[in-house]
């Protein structure tokens, strides 16, 4: 055998992703990803703050460290590739886990790439360096076995287990039962509009340990490198990060559970959410108090343009079309899922 070719294939299992320093015991029983979650159940702020020196566990580093070199993408404002980032791990990592368990770690700001929309305009994308991607990725991991399962049934976006078909299906489920007026919202610019403090706010009722506190609040203040300048982010959730779609589903969970209180059948996906009724009538009164809720409360943006009250085969929802008639035949979607 090949040393090299040996000891290139066995690098991460030498990369220091430890769990704990030398001396301490491994905390035993981590609790496993449900694929069916269950809903308003509740993390005690008690039992979460040591999540940062599970977010530094060797085994979640591994897994962060397979998925993103599995996502691939392009290197941030380092230049660091993820073909490159083993070897700077395997030289810096050590230095990198002391500083997230001490609370020192401060993110790269995010370098800002513009993907055409398939309806015109452009979506902002902001890119992580890749290291900074594996750490986002490791907090979300930790983080999302705890909330997930505390998230609504009908929120079907960046779940394990979900998807946008099973979202489709309800929708569908709901038209068949003779709700037949659709109340199709549309968040204008969320990814960017999402409000720093509310949000931190909504983290700290479910997270007690202030270093991951801290570091969350860093990837969210880390700038944006655009034309060679790093401009402050005051608000928003940059696309591009692994901890971005988590952090989505959680400011969203609070309308979530309001519709969930009213009585309301929804179904969103991510930012995409529509509301079934009975009648038109009934759809303008809930797009008026819903929009109101929105506003008021979750200081978002109802694009009110692209949003509407219509039959659902007046609509799209996540790229598919819905049948006329007395009962929902079938589902119209070319390819209308590849961008998920």
């Amino acid at each position: 055998m090949n040393p090299r070719s040996d000891r290139r294939q066995n690098i991460q299992g030498k990369l220091d992703f430890s769990s704990t320093p030398a001396g301490e015991t491994q905390e035993a029983g981590r609790e496993e990803i449900e694929s069916r979650p269950t809903r308003n159940e509740t993390e005690s702020p008690a039992s979460t703050n040591r999540w940062m020196e599970e977010v530094c566990e060797r085994e979640n580093l591994k897994e962060a460290l397979r998925r993103v070199k599995a996502n691939k993408g392009s290197a941030g404002i380092d230049g660091i590739t993820t073909d490159g980032i083993t070897g700077y791990l395997k030289q810096h990592w050590p230095a990198i886990r002391e500083q997230l368990l001490n609370g020192t770690y401060e993110p790269k700001p995010v370098r800002r790439v513009e993907i055409p929309k398939p309806d015109g305009g452009v979506r902002k994308l902001g890119i992580p360096t890749v290291l900074d991607r594996i750490i986002q990725q490791a907090v979300m991991q930790v983080l999302q076995r705890q909330w997930d399962r505390t998230f609504s049934d009908r929120s079907y976006g960046f779940r394990p287990g979900r998807s946008a078909h099973q979202a489709v299906a309800q929708a569908q489920q709901y038209i068949a039962e003779g709700h037949g007026w659709c109340v199709d919202l549309d968040l204008e610019k969320f990814f960017d509009r999402v409000n720093h403090d509310k949000l931190m706010g909504q983290i700290a009722k479910r997270v007690a340990d202030k270093r991951l506190l801290k570091l969350i609040r860093a990837f969210l203040n880390a700038g944006v490198m655009e034309n060679g300048l790093v401009g402050p982010s005051v608000e928003g959730t940059p696309q591009g990060g692994p901890l971005s779609p988590l952090l989505s589903n959680l400011v969203l969970d609070e309308l979530d559970r309001e519709l969930e209180h009213r009585g309301h059948r929804f179904v969103r996906y991510a930012d995409d959410c529509n509301i079934y009724v009975r009648s038109e009538r009934a759809g303008q009164r809930v797009m008026e108090s819903v929009t109101q809720f929105i506003t008021q409360k979750l200081k978002l943006k109802v694009n009110e343009a692209k949003s509407a009250v219509a039959r659902p085969q007046e609509r799209k929802f996540l790229g598919f079309s819905f049948t006329a008639g007395p009962q929902v035949k079938r589902v119209i979607a070319p390819k209308a899922l590849d961008r998920f």
